[in-house]
């Protein structure tokens, strides 16, 4: 049996009982690196000199007191689009491949306050840009449950690794869908934090609107440890909220008795897998049981959610973007005669296709004469869809339904249809547009494959989702499966 088939509070318990020590999570955390890396090939840069000094001075730290946080000493694996002073921080693009930061993230500075060790940064696809990690420039991510299919993205690294057993947990970044998804495809926890709930000062931008940072766990209670620790206002970054941060963990009483629950009839409609329906409604059966009720509502506007995201999250990323130009850090053309031939050329061969596509949809929607019609006319249909979650919340306390239309698909299979690639997010997108937070739990399985229940809550109402998400994961068996690698 493995540590990391323990919780964080169990760990945390033998931490203090002498029965294990901060160097023995690291070394069981690199150990399986080698051992399953080569396959499921999660982590772009390791940090394995730097993370054992660390775990000794723990060690040494941990003899001398006993008042340490429930974070103490845990290994983590890090998404390689949150900056890490002196740790190479890419975004999985050529055109940062050299880029080794000189500060962290807010969310590194509060995990280094929670005294975790950083074993290493996580696959995705580039800049964050995808569904499926197949457009990292440097490797493709395997789902660890069946190597030939994907991970689901853009955290895929950030979620494989934690369902390969590599870390106890991760950090990931989610700006229409990017944790959950590629937690439902791999079969553990993934939450998206409300907008401002955690600061994204040191996490590279896509879309600045739509972007946060949250945690990717196998277990609830984990995941909400993980949040108690990054969440919080930052004067580094102006869309953090000055909201109070509440005690997560004891939010989990696993009693959900009068819950009321809406499932739109949207999330279980047109290219939902049957495997997919059955296992919400088998959801909801357990939900009834445990004294929760639910009814079918209508977010009428999120048949527009799609064409809305792209338009605006390519918008962004065309301006947040264009600070890659070859003349202050990272990759610079070697082939240009004059400084217009340098930005062209170091963009066209540092960018990525899907990374060009996002710039070009999005240079355009903001151009002259086509602002209004496009751009202007999304964030409208942004405010509609904003609207239609508020009315549901006003009669229930969560929204429920699947993550993902399907299991996780086989790797190439939609590299060439970037339409069909940006529908697997479908069911995603909207909680981004409308900022409000939600998770994926474990929920089933479709030939082997793992399936994941979305529990919606409303703005910084998290500790509901974790009470509801709880509640579900002790009634049922699904998270205690793992991959047999």
């Amino acid at each position: 049996m493995s540590l990391f088939d323990h919780k964080i509070s169990e760990l945390h318990s033998l931490l203090h009982k002498k029965e294990i020590s901060v160097s023995d999570l690291v070394e069981e955390s690199f150990k399986r690196i080698n051992e399953v890396d080569d396959k499921v090939q999660a982590f772009l840069t390791l940090n394995e000199e730097s993370a054992r000094d660390y775990a000794k001075q723990l060690d040494e730290a941990l003899g001398n007191n006993n008042d340490l946080g429930l974070l103490f000493g845990m290994p983590i694996g890090v998404k390689d689009n949150i900056v890490t002073k002196g740790l190479r921080t890419t975004a999985a693009s050529k055109i940062l491949e050299n880029f080794d930061p000189i500060y962290d993230a807010t969310v590194v500075q509060k995990l280094g306050k929670a005294q975790t060790v950083t074993v290493g940064k996580l696959n995705m696809d580039e800049f964050a840009m995808g569904s499926s990690n197949e457009n990292s420039s440097f490797q493709v991510t395997k789902n660890p449950w069946d190597l030939e299919r994907v991970p689901g993205g853009s955290s895929g690294g950030s979620a494989a690794a934690v369902a390969a057993g590599e870390v106890l947990f991760s950090l990931g970044s989610d700006t229409g869908g990017s944790i959950r998804q590629p937690a439902a495809f791999c079969g553990v926890v993934g939450l998206k934090p409300t907008y401002g709930r955690v600061s994204r000062f040191g996490l590279i931008a896509f879309a600045s609107s739509l972007d946060q940072i949250g945690p990717v766990t196998r277990t609830v209670e984990d995941n909400a440890f993980l949040l108690q620790a990054i969440s919080g206002v930052d004067p580094m970054d102006a869309t953090s909220a000055n909201v109070d941060v509440p005690n997560y963990v004891s939010a989990l009483t696993g009693d959900v008795k009068g819950l009321k629950i809406a499932v739109p009839k949207e999330y279980l409609g047109e290219g939902v897998t049957e495997e997919v329906r059955q296992s919400v409604l088998d959801a909801l059966k357990v939900f009834e049981g445990l004294g929760a009720t639910w009814e079918e509502v209508s977010l009428p506007h999120s048949k527009y959610a799609l064409a809305t995201y792209y338009l605006l999250s390519s918008s962004e990323a065309s301006a947040n973007l264009a600070r890659f130009d070859g003349v202050r850090y990272g990759y610079r053309t070697d082939n240009a005669e004059n400084l217009i031939e340098m930005y062209k050329q170091t963009r066209s061969e540092g960018f990525g296709d899907e990374v060009k596509r996002r710039i070009m949809l999005g240079t355009f929607a903001l151009s002259s004469g086509y602002y209004d019609a496009y751009y202007k006319k999304a964030q409208k249909v942004r405010t509609l869809i904003k609207k239609d979650f508020e009315d549901v919340f006003e009669k229930y306390d969560v929204i429920m339904g699947p993550t993902t239309p399907t299991p996780a698909f086989k790797i190439g299979e939609n590299m060439d249809d970037p339409l069909t690639m940006y529908v697997n997010d479908i069911l995603t997108i909207p909680v981004n547009l409308a900022g409000v937070p939600g998770i994926s739990v474990p929920c089933g399985f479709s030939n082997g494959l793992p399936l994941g229940l979305q529990i919606i809550g409303k703005h910084f109402d998290e500790s509901t989702i974790y009470r509801v998400a709880d509640a579900f994961e002790k009634a049922t068996e699904h998270h205690k499966q793992k991959p047999q690698l």
